[in-house]
C-alpha cells in the first residue's frame, strides 16, 4: 500500500467549510396595516453551497485503529480501506461539484488519500488520475422522458455498499466490497426509467477500476433496481475480457442487493456476490459470498449497526490464497453535530488458513480482532 498525502492544511480546509453551512434566518416581513393576509414570508437564503445550479459537498475520513494481532507490517489483512493498523490515518478529504444534468451537467469527485491511492492501485492509468474517484458528464434532455446517458469515470453499480464512508451502516467495508467486486468503471452508462418503479442501466466500460483500456475489448454491465414503498432490489451483471493486451478469458460478476427501509429507525440489506474469471489459457477462478447487516437509530445522534459474512475465494484469484472468510463487525456511530460524526467499531474476521500476520510471522493466524475509532466529516448544502 502507498503512503497516505495528509497534509494539516488540506484537513483545516475540509473542517473549516463548516462555518459557511449554519443556518441562516430571514428577517420578519414587515407589519401588515390591514386586517388582510399577511404576504408570505420571503423564501430563506440559498446555500453557499449551491451556486449556479452547481452543488459543492466536502467529506474528510480518518481513523485509529487496533489490532490485537500487532502485525510487525502494521497492516491489516483484508480489508479494503481501514488497512492500516495501530496508528492514525486520514483516509480521504475530497470535494464533490454535482450540476444535475438540465439538460447538460456533469459530476466531479477530486481529493486525496489512502483511499484514492488504493482504488486506483495496479492499473496503468496516468498519475494524475489517482485524485480522481468520479469524473463524467451527463445528457439528460427532458424529450427523453428520464433517460440519462453518463460518459466518463463512475463508480460501480454493483454492491451494498460505497466508497463514501458515511453512506455506509459500518465504518470499514465488507469482504464482498473489498474483494468480490470492482470499484468504478470508466465509459458510458444510460440510465432509464420503466414506469414508476423501475430503473434499469446499460453500461460500455473499459473494464474493472481503469481509466484507459488494457485491451481491445469492452466490459459490458446490465443493472435494474426495482422499489417498492419500503424495499428495493437491485440486480447487476458486468461480463468482459479483463486481462492485459488479450481479448481471451472473460470476466463475470454477478451481484444481488435487496434493501429494506423496515421503520423509520431500522433498516438492513441483504448482498450476494458470485464472480468467475475464465483463464487465457485452461482453466477458470470462481469466488462468491453473502453479507447482510441491519442499522438500528436511536434518536437523531446515536445508531448502532452491524454485518456479517461469508466469503469463499474458491481458487484464492481476489485474496491471493484459496480460502473460505468470515467476519462479524458490530459498530456505533454517536452525531456531534449536523457535519460530523464518529464510529466506533469491533471487527473480526475468521479464515479456515493461516492468512493473518501475528506479530513478526506473516500467514500465522486464522483470526484477526481489530477495534477501530473513525471520524468523518460530511459537509453539504441542505435539500
Amino acid at each position: 500500500m502507498r503512503g497516505v498525502y495528509c497534509t494539516t492544511l488540506g484537513t483545516a480546509l475540509l473542517l473549516s467549510a463548516a462555518a459557511v453551512v449554519q443556518a441562516q434566518t430571514p428577517d420578519n416581513p414587515p407589519a401588515t396595516q390591514t386586517p388582510a393576509a399577511a404576504p408570505a414570508p420571503a423564501p430563506p437564503p440559498d446555500s453557499p453551497l449551491r451556486q449556479w445550479g452547481t452543488e459543492f459537498d466536502f467529506m474528510f475520513d480518518g481513523y485509529v485503529d487496533a489490532n490485537l494481532n500487532d502485525p510487525a507490517s502494521g497492516v491489516n489483512g483484508l480489508r479494503a480501506f481501514d488497512v492500516r493498523s495501530d496508528t492514525a490515518h486520514v483516509g480521504m478529504g475530497m470535494v464533490t461539484i454535482d450540476h444535475a444534468p438540465a439538460p447538460v451537467g456533469f459530476h466531479l469527485d477530486v481529493g486525496f488519500g489512502q483511499d484514492f491511492d488504493i482504488i486506483h492501485a495496479g492499473n496503468r492509468d496516468p498519475n494524475a488520475w489517482k485524485y480522481f474517484m468520479q469524473a463524467y458528464v451527463s445528457l439528460k434532455p427532458k424529450s427523453w422522458h428520464g433517460v440519462e446517458l453518463d460518459a466518463g469515470e463512475f463508480v460501480t453499480s454493483a454492491g451494498a455498499e460505497v466508497i463514501q464512508t458515511n453512506q455506509n451502516f459500518n465504518y470499514s467495508r465488507s469482504l464482498l466490497f473489498a474483494y468480490a467486486i470492482p470499484y468504478s468503471h470508466t465509459g458510458l452508462r444510460l440510465q432509464f426509467p420503466v414506469g414508476s418503479h423501475f430503473t434499469g442501466s446499460v453500461q460500455v466500460v473499459n473494464g474493472w477500476n481503469n481509466v484507459e483500456p488494457i485491451n481491445s475489448g469492452k466490459t459490458y454491465g446490465f443493472s435494474g433496481a426495482y422499489a417498492w414503498k419500503k424495499v428495493t432490489w437491485t440486480n447487476t451483471d458486468y461480463v468482459g475480457p479483463e486481462h492485459p493486451g488479450t481479448t481471451k478469458g472473460w470476466r463475470n460478476i454477478y451481484d444481488s442487493t435487496v434493501a429494506v427501509n423496515q421503520t423509520d429507525n431500522f433498516t438492513w440489506y441483504l448482498n450476494v456476490d458470485y464472480g468467475h474469471d475464465k483463464s487465457v489459457g485452461p482453466g477458470a477462478s470462481t469466488w462468491a459470498g453473502v453479507a447482510g447487516a441491519a442499522r438500528y437509530a436511536i434518536g437523531k445522534n446515536y445508531a448502532i449497526a452491524s454485518r456479517l459474512e461469508f466469503y469463499d475465494d474458491h481458487n484464492g484469484f481476489t485474496t491471493g490464497t484459496a480460502q473460505t472468510v468470515k467476519e462479524f463487525t458490530l459498530t456505533g456511530e454517536y452525531k456531534i453535530s449536523g457535519w460530523l460524526m464518529t464510529r466506533a467499531e469491533f471487527r473480526t474476521d475468521w479464515s479456515d488458513q493461516p492468512f493473518f500476520e501475528k506479530n513478526n510471522q506473516p500467514s500465522s493466524a486464522k483470526t484477526q480482532t481489530t477495534a477501530t475509532l473513525g471520524l468523518i466529516a460530511y459537509i453539504a448544502p441542505k435539500k
